[in-house]
């Protein structure tokens, strides 16, 4: 079911901390078509892509007035309710990432600062298949309000009923979301990234999705499109003791298992009991989920690793660089200490991923893949460029003049040295 690791030698764990990968040689040259065909043919590519891999009979690719007031009264009030106090919190926390303009003078009559904009089109794109992720509509649309984005737009497909999920599209009218299409996969993100007769062209495309959607994302980053990161299928690390809670661990390991067949869970513990333990709980709780399919393909990718030492439990957790990573020890000020590579951290035995995931204000657009070595979850600085200026009276130019001017002359720039000397000289 789920395999164990007894004390694995630091040489075996580059091996150990390795992701599922899906091998498909061919699904480069596939996205590619499809980015090339919407590229050249806009709208009607478009159509031909929904009308084979979505829904046969769908018409237009623009949302009816009609469709939002529908998915509206098919929403109970308490998800309505529950989605709004999700808003709130994740509101709050973004909200207080807000930096200040602050202008330094670093040398007399010389003054710079540094001022966030924020992204003037952004593009979201909201899954709509097997899981219809309402909830990462607000933790993409909410930052990009409150940077001030100019222009916000939504992909999310149609389903073979021909609707779109309504808690999608009941989410992204309550936050304000004006221009929604319908479109999903790769064609989605080629249609955000290049523009079609309908759907505007975007400077930076967020948001999960298959495999189909992570590589058209990494396809037109190569071609000037930013993108939010790399992507790969979700996890989650639990460090856990003999103080954490067997049924809590395999809770959380199960909530990023039943994401897909691609996910990944790993406990992290020094207690041989507390694995076996774990595991009964696995036996147990998979058994009632509905998507018991998901998350049991998942938890043959998973793994639990058992390590004595303190000090190479840290080790090996910031070397798997987990999306997500759960805390469940005594000593947590210490471990907190000591994590340099995750995207985002719960401590202690009430603080489940799914929190996270949903309402505790955090965003949930993480780094996966081992990617949160070097990239960071999103946040409002997602959504911003930070532009510098700096101001330089005719004193301070004096000040900094033989300085630009010996280092021009050095890198043999004549002309740069000539743009200061030449000032001096008026």
């Amino acid at each position: 079911m789920i395999a164990i690791f007894n004390n694995p030698s630091r040489n075996t764990w580059a091996e150990i901390v390795t992701r599922p990968s899906i091998e498909n040689n061919e699904l480069e040259t596939t996205v590619k078509n499809i980015l090339e065909n919407v590229k050249a043919n806009g709208d009607k590519a478009l159509m031909h892509y929904i009308n084979t891999f979505d829904n046969p009979n769908q018409k237009s690719l623009t949302i009816e007035t009609a469709e939002i007031e529908s998915a509206e009264k098919e929403i109970a009030t308490e998800l309505k309710e529950a989605i709004k106090k999700a808003a709130e919190n994740i509101r709050t926390f973004h909200s207080a990432q807000k930096e200040p303009v602050q202008v330094i003078e670093s040398m007399q009559g010389i003054k710079c600062w540094r001022k966030s904009i924020g992204i003037e089109k952004v593009g979201l794109y909201i899954p709509g298949g097997t899981a219809p992720l309402f909830s990462t509509i607000l933790m993409l649309a909410i930052p990009a309000q409150i940077a001030e984005c100019k222009e916000i737009i939504l992909c999310t497909p149609e389903g073979k009923n021909g609707k779109i999920h309504p808690a999608i599209l009941y989410t992204a009218n309550y936050v304000g979301i004006k221009k929604i299409y319908k479109v999903g996969g790769a064609q989605a993100i080629a249609a955000m990234a290049f523009g079609t007769e309908t759907i505007p062209k975007t400077y930076k495309i967020f948001g999960p999705g298959n495999q189909y959607v992570t590589m058209a994302k990494m396809l037109v980053n190569k071609s000037g499109t930013a993108i939010d990161m790399p992507a790969g299928p979700s996890e989650v690390m639990i460090v856990a003791d003999k103080t954490a809670n067997p049924e809590f661990i395999a809770a959380d390991m199960l909530s990023q298992c039943e994401h897909g067949n691609d996910s990944q869970a790993v406990l992290l513990t020094d207690s041989l009991e507390i694995a076996n333990k774990t595991i009964t709980a696995l036996e147990m709780q998979l058994k009632a989920l509905p998507r018991e399919m998901f998350a049991s393909n998942s938890l043959k990718n998973s793994k639990i690793i058992i390590l004595n030492s303190i000090s190479e439990q840290i080790d090996f957790m910031n070397e798997y660089a987990a999306e997500h990573l759960i805390l469940s020890v005594e000593n947590t000020d210490y471990f907190v200490d000591n994590v340099i590579n995750a995207g985002s951290v719960f401590i202690g035995n009430y603080s489940p991923e799914s929190v996270g995931d949903y309402a505790s204000g955090t965003n949930h657009t993480l780094p996966t893949n081992g990617y949160a070595k070097a990239y960071s979850g999103v946040s409002l600085d997602s959504f911003v460029k930070k532009i510098t200026f700096q101001h330089l009276t005719h004193e301070g130019l004096e000040n900094i003049a033989k300085t630009v001017e010996i280092m021009a002359e050095a890198e043999q720039l004549e002309a740069h040295k000539n743009a200061v000397s030449i000032r001096l000289k008026k």
